[in-house]
């Protein structure tokens, strides 16, 4: 099939499409990934999660361990630890992982216009809005190496400013854009979301090779199967129920708009963007030796309420 709509940086150099590995966390429906390259052993960390438990305040290394545990099995060297995005409904486990391993991290370039939204919304005077908290910023189009293999970024707004896509051999990381197609696709309702900007990066995905893997960030279980996580680029053009019913970007926008308004914002927004928007720092401990999270009261005034 033509890829002149997303043009290849060059060979494929790896002796193989890309090893994908998915770790489901029941508790935020949320998919950690790694990704390794078969010829060298090397490897990346896409979306790790810091378990929280917001009852109890309690921080705990459960699901990012399970990385570490697969990559020492497995024999891999880590390489990198990729955040799709700033994400809202758990709180990312980089900063850890990046101790525990030497590992670079990196993040879309736009996390800089994410970063300066939300600390005027947490009040964070002095927080450096200039991604200095990454190793590396990436760019559209963007390509960088997983051991052997080429990983090129495509900035994919919509569902925040700051989201990207990973691309490496057939599989593709497309973060909360599109969902299994029983589910459809993602909110657009943060600040900084656009359900305009979402359809064209739809668009774009969906102009890679049909038997591209897509590898989606959560998944919910509708209608109570299993979870799953992996699609194809044809079969999202065939079945998401979302294109399928908005075959039209103003239709698109409609749908999601309207759906949009009836949703009640994540349990951990709040929390998690303070760390997230650090490289998965969390707080300095205070004077007494503790870490306190900073929840601004009505910070998301026009908010559904469940």
């Amino acid at each position: 099939m033509s890829t002149a709509a997303y043009p290849q940086a060059g060979p494929d150099r790896s002796a193989g499409p890309p090893q994908v590995e998915a770790f489901f966390d029941q508790r935020t429906c949320s998919i950690q990934y790694i990704v390794a390259d078969p010829a060298t052993g090397r490897c990346a960390l896409v979306d790790p999660v810091l378990d929280y438990d917001e009852k109890s305040g309690s921080i705990a290394t459960a699901s990012a361990d399970a990385l570490l545990a697969h990559v020492s099995e497995k024999g891999l060297t880590v390489d990198w630890i990729l955040d799709t995005h700033p994400h809202a409904d758990h709180m990312s486990a980089a900063g850890y992982l990046k101790d525990r391993t030497g590992a670079r991290t990196a993040i879309g370039e736009r996390i800089v216009d994410v970063q300066r939204l939300w600390k005027e919304i947490y009040n964070l005077k002095e927080f450096a809005a200039d991604g200095s908290q990454w190793d590396r910023l990436l760019a559209d189009d963007e390509v960088f190496q997983i051991g052997d293999m080429d990983a090129r970024v495509m900035f994919s707004p919509g569902h925040t400013l700051a989201s990207i896509t990973y691309v490496v051999g057939d599989a593709a990381f497309i973060h909360d854009t599109l969902f299994m197609p029983d589910f459809g696709t993602a909110r657009c309702d943060f600040p900084g979301g656009d359900a305009r900007a979402l359809w064209h990066t739809i668009r774009r995905i969906l102009s890679l090779p049909d038997e591209t893997r897509l590898f989606s960030g959560h998944d919910y279980s509708p209608g109570g199967r299993d979870p799953a996580w992996e699609s194809t680029v044809a079969s999202q053009k065939a079945s998401n129920i979302h294109l399928v019913r908005a075959r039209t970007e103003d239709a698109f926008v409609a749908m999601r708009q309207a759906r949009d308004a009836k949703l009640p914002m994540p349990k951990l927004i709040l929390h998690a963007l303070q760390v997230n928007m650090a490289g998965g720092r969390l707080p300095a401990p205070e004077s007494n030796g503790m870490r306190y999270l900073k929840i601004p009261l009505d910070g998301l005034a026009d908010a559904v309420w469940e």
